[in-house]
């Protein structure tokens, strides 16, 4: 059996039985059938719901809901969305970049609000300061600025008295800071929204792998779903799935939690208000400050596995654990003999053009969401907010904006995509080991992003 709770802290701290609930068992017929019972598939239902009371709704999964990155990502509830606004204007236009990164903004709101009316527990609204720790990294920082002034997105430049305010790292020369994110508790988030759709209809599914999606029905391994709207919400797992091994690629990051800190450590680091931190250096970093006054502190750095494999074993990489406290007591110091207490990881989703999407078939009637690159949290939220536009045929801002019926082409097949993969995984952590030596730019961050996201 299972031990769910070992799949992360947040896991961990559930008081709740992680018992499956009942599997399919023959054929069943619903209105919508989602596939897969993390935030994509939950909100989709929630506002659904909200829209429809009258449509019978199901979701299908294959271990328990929010089993994915769903309970497992570092907590960030953010505005980030993996397609930046300069590239959605030269796509879409000025106007719906800045859309799509105002529906963004609001999502954050959005998910606080359901969390309190709800009665679910944790979601702070802290924001998010991102560090430069060097001169590469603070013309970084200026240039986001400039985006997000050409956008309104909200984000203010830090002098470096400022940043080490907030958050006082090592070697810090300056950074930014935009309000538009928070720290969550996401199995609380989670396992709340499921509790929330089953009480109001919707059947949830568990313990039921699905083996085919096709128009108008879900085959599993223990039963059949027929339904008019089919919506695939499986994210990283997506290419475990007949004729979708190309579609998206798992890629996998991890995390370490320390122990609950005291006050005086808390002092030094600051976070005074729950504030998410990353900083400018190219392999990603990310972390939070827990309700518990845990430091959880994650990052890239885990290789792509040959064919979109996915298994528990890669969730824990001992190199890479290892690399992540090495680097989180460089930023702080203070923390070097603090315990880690878990150690945890899993895959996300990432499209061959870097590109988040959510759109809807009319024709065959199959809805999809995914590619979030690590922003799922919040963009989540939007794609259950714009499928259930779509279901229900509701008009709204959210079904024009300029991701709805994007479609990413197809990863290389292997061996290329394993090469590819894990030659940008590279390439970032030389560009950033070059920057540390020689105190300037490195092109080859940039020149690796651009491949990759083409």
């Amino acid at each position: 059996m299972t031990d769910y709770r070992s799949l992360s802290l947040w896991f961990d701290q559930l008081g709740e039985p992680l018992t499956t609930r009942p599997r399919l068992a023959g054929a069943a017929e619903v209105d919508v059938a989602i596939v897969g019972a993390g935030l994509t598939g939950l909100w989709t239902a929630y506002y659904v719901q909200a829209l429809d009371p009258t449509l019978r709704v199901a979701l299908v999964e294959q271990e328990i809901a929010g089993f994915g990155a769903s309970g497992r990502n570092g907590g960030w509830c953010s505005a980030l969305f993996p397609v930046s606004a300069g590239r959605l204007a030269k796509e879409h236009g000025h106007e719906a970049a800045a859309a799509q990164y105002a529906a963004m903004r609001d999502s954050v709101v959005e998910v606080a609000r359901v969390a309190r009316a709800e009665g679910i527990e944790d979601v702070a609204i802290g924001g998010t300061v991102v560090l430069a720790r060097s001169q590469p990294q603070l013309a970084r920082a200026e240039d986001e600025v400039g985006e997000s002034a050409e956008y309104g997105l909200g984000t203010s430049l830090l002098t470096a008295e400022d940043a080490r305010a907030r958050l006082a790292a090592t070697g810090v020369v300056g950074g930014t800071y935009t309000p538009h994110c928070a720290a969550i508790q996401p199995a609380k988030l989670v396992r709340g929204l499921a509790d929330v759709v089953e009480s109001r209809g919707a059947r949830i599914y568990e313990g039921s792998p699905v083996r085919l999606i096709e128009p108008h029905r879900v085959q599993t391994d223990v039963g059949e779903l027929s339904a008019h709207i089919i919506v695939r919400a499986t994210e990283g797992y997506t290419a475990a799935l007949p004729g979708l091994r190309r579609a998206i690629a798992p890629v996998y990051s991890l995390i370490i939690a320390t122990e609950p800190l005291p006050s005086t450590t808390w002092d030094a680091i600051g976070l005074r208000e729950r504030e998410t931190f990353s900083d400018f250096r190219h392999l990603i970093i990310y972390g939070q400050r827990t309700a518990n006054d845990r430091m959880v502190f994650g990052g890239r750095g885990a290789p792509y596995h040959y064919g979109s494999r996915i298994t528990a074993a890669q969730d824990r990489v001992p190199a890479v654990f290892a690399a992540l406290q090495e680097a989180l007591v460089e930023l702080f110091p203070v923390l070097r003999s603090a315990a880690i207490t878990h150690r945890w990881g899993g895959p996300l989703g990432i499209a061959r053009d870097w590109h988040a999407s959510v759109g809807l078939d009319r024709a065959t009637g199959l809805a999809w969401a995914g590619g979030y690159v690590g922003d799922g949290v919040s963009t989540s939220n939007l794609a259950g907010r714009t499928l259930a536009d779509l279901i229900t045929g509701r008009e709204s801002t959210l079904t024009t904006l300029p991701w709805v019926g994007h479609r990413s082409r197809n990863w290389e097949p292997e061996p290329l995509r394993w090469l590819g993969a894990n030659a940008g995984l590279r390439a970032m952590s030389w560009a950033d080991r070059a920057e540390e030596r020689h105190g300037r730019a490195s092109r080859l961050a940039s020149v690796a992003n651009a491949m990759m996201s083409r």
